[in-house]
């Protein structure tokens, strides 16, 4: 659970980890991003919006669970708070084998090409859509501008020129799409931009790689100023429709998505989180081969239905990086995500749950590890227990 760094207001979080090629191992059935349900230990070497952020800082604190013997395996100071993210939380290829699956289950008759990735942070999970198939298109948007130029030095480079061509930063409020800003390469002056013709929502025109563009426009262009094609997947992982803290907000934002999406059919998912464990002061660790990943959540008020959750990463022993993303969330319910979602106009909505192991079970409190052999499943009814992650998808224009 979480995002990216400095939360500025209304509308975020982010990170994700690399697997499958560049970001790992191709092979197995990934689940997806979860702060609950970290991806498998790996080398790391293979490699909100929240309207409060509290600055990460670095400290020589012993972690008193380290294990002894331990060795530091960075050498002077940390890597960066979003390279551990990604590799602590993210999941992407597990995310694009259910928003696949979604699609064609509830949409079907053509392969879903164009993608938007809300409160994207460092779209780790954007830049590997677009990899793994070069018709791909992928839109980012973030309010953490920090976050989306980490991605283009980090996530994107890796990708290839092509990748500049396929996929565009936009930097604002998930509440107010059409004005936000395009985020400039800053890396190399020569530009590339999506082909700006419209589809008129038929999702039938690829964008595609339009040479040299003026990078001074581009640099002050808006989402408003550029028509792209109608997506067939909008995606918000990672809990971050959990930073719009009233229904109000949360139905405009699902009416912003229901009008981006291709009138030949398209889908918006989701991700929710909740359980007996989710109301109440909770501290989970997960150990990696060179870091430790904590979520902190503290004490749940049941009348705003609000609480605060804080990632911090430790590499060695003394390395103790702190309120690395800080969020404060409004827990939404199944049922009022669903209403909320046909209030926007979505045609049907879609719940695929699973259980998490029990966070109170002896050894989870030093060590949670989350059973991968437990698959999400559509339900239309599903008993409370101590912790469950759950995926909910709208159908719109169908």
């Amino acid at each position: 659970m979480g995002k990216s760094g400095k939360k500025p207001r209304e509308s975020h979080r982010q990170g994700r980890g690399r697997r499958a090629s560049h970001f790992g191992d191709e092979d197995g059935d990934d689940l997806p991003s979860s702060a609950y349900d970290a991806p498998p230990c790996q080398n790391e070497d293979s490699s909100d919006d929240n309207d409060d952020t509290s600055e990460a800082t670095l400290e020589d604190e012993p972690e008193r669970d380290a294990e002894a013997g331990e060795q530091d395996q960075w050498q002077g100071s940390m890597p960066s708070k979003f390279h551990l993210y990604q590799l602590s939380v993210q999941s992407p290829k597990g995310d694009i084998s259910y928003l696949q699956k979604f699609f064609l289950m509830y949409v079907g008759g053509r392969v879903p090409l164009h993608l938007q990735e809300d409160f994207c942070g460092t779209a780790l999970l954007s830049t590997e859509w677009i990899r793994t198939d070069a018709r791909r298109t992928a839109i980012g948007l973030d309010l953490d501008l920090e976050s989306l130029e980490w991605c283009l030095e980090n996530n994107l480079s890796k990708i290839g020129a092509d990748g500049y061509s396929r996929m565009l930063l936009f930097h604002g409020n998930v509440l107010q799409p059409k004005e936000a800003r395009f985020v400039k390469q800053k890396f190399s002056d020569l530009v590339h931009s999506l082909d700006v013709n419209n589809d008129n929502g038929s999702g039938s025109n690829s964008c595609e790689q339009t040479g040299l563009a003026d990078s001074k426009y581009l640099a002050n262009s808006t989402m408003s100023e550029a028509a792209f094609p109608g997506r067939d997947i909008i995606c918000a992982f990672n809990y971050s429709c959990c930073c719009l803290h009233n229904r109000k907000h949360l139905v405009l934002y699902f009416r912003h998505v229901c009008s981006a999406l291709s009138k030949r059919g398209g889908i918006f998912v989701m991700d929710a989180y909740g359980g007996t464990s989710s109301e109440r002061k909770l501290r989970l660790q997960r150990k990696f081969p060179s870091f430790t990943y904590f979520w902190e959540q503290d004490e749940f008020d049941i009348i705003s239905r609000q609480t605060r959750i804080s990632l911090h990463f430790q590499a060695g022993k003394k390395q103790m990086l702190r309120h690395a993303f800080t969020y404060h969330w409004r827990l939404w319910s199944i049922p009022e995500i669903k209403d909320c979602l046909e209030e926007a106009g979505f045609k049907s909505v879609h719940v695929w749950i699973r259980e998490m192991p029990n966070t109170q079970s002896s050894g989870n409190a030093k060590e949670y590890n989350a059973n991968r052999d437990v698959k999400y499943e559509e339900l239309q009814r599903f008993n409370q227990g101590d912790a469950w992650n759950a995926y909910v998808i709208g159908v719109a224009n169908i």
